[in-house]
């Protein structure tokens, strides 16, 4: 798990709680249920906040597509039953968090 920090266009900042996944060294989060406001926040102002395991980094949110959310798709695939205790969500979207300090371009 994880606690995302998203701002809203009047500047308000809110805390979400969210289950965290990592592959090959990247830390992933998704979007799968009827609410999500902080997704859409995200896209909005990518510079969000994440407390993870107590500790807290600044992050850019980046959208997830193409052969990369198919990667993350496979690997992590929501289970029939917790779809269905969701009501069959929308299709989720996946965004990716880089550290706000990285060197790296983003991708």
């Amino acid at each position: 798990m994880l606690v995302v920090n998203t701002t809203d266009e009047a500047g308000e900042s809110t805390p979400r709680r969210l289950a965290r996944f990592e592959t090959d060294g990247d830390l992933y989060v998704s979007a799968h249920h009827w609410t999500r406001g902080w997704y859409r926040e995200a896209l909005k102002n990518p510079q969000v906040r994440v407390e993870i395991d107590g500790v807290t980094a600044d992050y850019i949110a980046v959208q997830v597509d193409g052969e990369e959310f198919q990667d993350v798709v496979t690997q992590f695939p929501i289970p029939f039953m917790a779809r269905f205790l969701m009501g069959f969500p929308p299709k989720r979207d996946i965004l990716r968090l880089d550290p706000a300090t990285s060197t790296e371009e983003l991708r």
